[in-house]
């Protein structure tokens, strides 16, 4: 128990002051949510009279591209704007371009209006009857008419929220059906964690606050709330804390090196020359180092979790074991998780980059030119960044968890032999076994310790049944060290 609690007061002593300068750090780089001398058009916003409608395809019709306009005009009238405002070329006379409509029953009510489908959705995608779609309404809009030739309905995006829903309320299903409270818990720490990135990263890249910082501060937040709300307070947990903050800091420091010596300016991205002519205080480099720190951060949980329940785990199943099978045996364990989920973290990032890495390989370029480019230099970079952060944390991790369960872990009892006295316990002896049986500490793979284990407590259990039949006290079982199985065999 001494032991013990002197492990919980390092823990505490650690952990409590590097809380409290992380909330001190988030209260100094708070946000004040002001949006001045930010510039941004809202593509969602209309003209007087405009407004955007849904509505359930009916029927779908490929026709004269001008048959959209407001009023159906002549042949010889030149179509105008088409399928989310692209402008449609000068054609003869009864010579106009086909294009795609759905006749769409609105969902408030009415007659079915005849929507232009935007030309790369009909070719790609497409659309049938019975699929719920947004669209433009231009009927009302100020100066429409049929003299401008342009369509009253335009699509806008299909109505997806049923779906999302449906796959919302299975994913919280399965997880609390299979890990019940825990699950719950999990759950409403994600929620939490989306709170920090909408209220406290997010504003503070547009406010200009120092990017490293912040995901820094943000970062830990989230693993304090997520690790202690989901798993509960306890030494195991606060183990996992220790090795994802560690390997954070690695992965920050990498971070911040790799965005400034690759030159990661966000050339390559859209949506970051759209924020760079939105405000000057938003710097394009340090979106992307906060983007690098946080894509890694929940495999990096991942990864210190597992290990730090692996190491528990096998202290249960031997804790007569040295700390050093411990830790050897567990990173077996460690050592096969890095390498699935260095798989996870490449194979994410290029099914995120799928259409990039289309176009790129399209361009017929030598491989090293390709990786290197603007496009994917900064998906590279991600994976590998990450993937040295929760490399390093595996053994960092492991290591912790082994001193703190060495030093908290509890006795196990086992069955005592009549006369309350333990029978000699198999172990080494000069470099042998006695009696041909093996021992926690003397095996080296993590499958014959289980196996080892498993033939000690088979032992001791066939004398159970004489210890039954005895008055004598039954005294709790400390693990044997190796000293002590010498003195019993002495």
């Amino acid at each position: 128990m001494a032991a013990r609690s002197k492990a919980n007061r390092i823990l505490a002593a650690v952990l409590i002051p590097l809380a409290l300068l992380t909330l001190a750090g988030m209260a100094a780089l708070w946000p004040s949510g002001s949006k001045e001398g930010v510039s941004l058009a809202n593509p969602y916003s209309t003209a007087p009279g405009v407004t955007f409608d849904t509505g359930t395809i009916q029927s779908v019709v490929t026709g004269n591209c001008m048959q959209g306009s407001t009023q159906q005009g002549p042949a010889q009238q030149a179509p105008g704007q088409q399928g989310g405002g692209q402008q449609g070329a000068q054609q003869p006379p009864g010579k106009g371009s086909d294009c795609t409509f759905a006749y769409t029953e609105p969902d408030k009510g009415g007659s079915p209006v005849k929507v232009v489908i935007n030309p790369d959705v009909a070719s790609s995608h497409g659309v049938k009857p019975g699929d719920q779609i947004r669209y433009l309404n231009l009927s009302n809009a100020q100066g429409a008419g049929g003299s401008q030739g342009s369509p009253a309905y335009i699509f806008v995006d299909f109505v997806r929220t049923l779906p999302i829903i449906l796959l919302a309320v299975l994913y919280a299903v399965v997880v609390i059906a299979v890990a019940r409270w825990r699950g719950l818990r999990a759950l409403i720490g994600l929620v939490g964690a989306y709170f920090v990135l909408a209220n406290f990263l997010l504003p503070g890249l547009v406010e200009g606050k120092p990017p490293l910082l912040l995901a820094l501060v943000g970062s830990t937040v989230i693993m304090i709330g997520v690790l202690y709300f989901a798993h509960g307070f306890s030494a195991r947990t606060s183990t996992a804390l220790l090795g994802t903050v560690f390997g954070l800091a690695i992965t920050a420091l990498l971070a911040a090196w790799a965005t400034d010596a690759a030159n990661l300016a966000g050339v390559g991205s859209h949506d970051a020359a759209t924020l760079v002519n939105t405000s000057s205080n938003i710097s394009i480099s340090g979106v992307i180092l906060c983007g690098l720190i946080i894509s890694g951060l929940g495999v990096l949980n991942d990864v210190t979790i597992t290990q730090s329940s692996a190491v528990w785990e096998l202290y249960e199943l031997a804790p007569a074991s040295s700390a050093r099978k411990l830790f050897t045996s567990a990173m077996r364990i460690g050592r096969d998780h890095i390498a699935s989920t260095v798989y996870t973290i490449a194979f994410a990032y290029a099914g995120a980059a799928l259409p990039i890495l289309i176009i790129v390989m399209l361009y017929d370029r030598p491989l090293l030119d390709t990786l290197t480019s603007a496009e994917l230099s900064e998906e590279v970079i991600r994976t590998l960044v990450g993937s040295i952060g929760l490399v390093l944390a595996i053994p960092v991790t492991t290591l912790i968890a082994v001193l703190v369960v060495k030093a908290t872990g509890v006795p196990v009892p086992g069955p005592v032999p009549a006369g309350g006295v333990h029978p000699p316990v198999a172990g080494p002896g000069d470099g042998k076994h006695d009696d041909g049986h093996s021992h926690a500490d003397d095996v080296a793979d993590t499958g014959a310790l289980a196996a080892a284990v498993l033939e000690e407590r088979s032992r001791r259990a066939a004398v159970e049944p004489a210890a039954a039949h005895t008055d004598a006290p039954v005294p709790l079982e400390v693990p044997a060290t190796r000293r002590g199985r010498r003195a019993d065999r002495g």
